[in-house]
């Protein structure tokens, strides 16, 4: 009667124990998972946020292959203005 009895609490031992494990091993990879769906929604961000940067790099170096924006770029940019004139910045 008692070895029925030890069997019976081993059992119930060892599988409160393998439960406990795969509870902790369920909850640690859920973190994991839900800490990387967080890291891959900053890197889109980030990745939109490049392609927006790009966009509008692209349109600029397409404006400045006319003279005419070259210019006007460098006036409202760099301040620049010809050797004859009198530029006024007003704030």
């Amino acid at each position: 009667m008692d070895s029925e009895r030890i069997k019976k609490y081993f059992w119930i031992t060892l599988t409160a124990v393998i439960a406990l494990f795969s509870v902790s091993v369920i909850a640690r990879n859920m973190l994991h998972a839900y800490k990387i769906s967080r890291r891959i929604s900053a890197m889109q961000s980030e990745q939109a946020e490049y392609l927006r940067s790009i966009e509008r790099d692209s349109t600029l170096i397409e404006r400045l292959r006319y003279d005419e924006y070259i210019e006007q770029y460098a006036r409202e940019r760099y301040r620049m203005q010809r050797p004859d004139e009198q530029v006024y910045i007003v704030k």
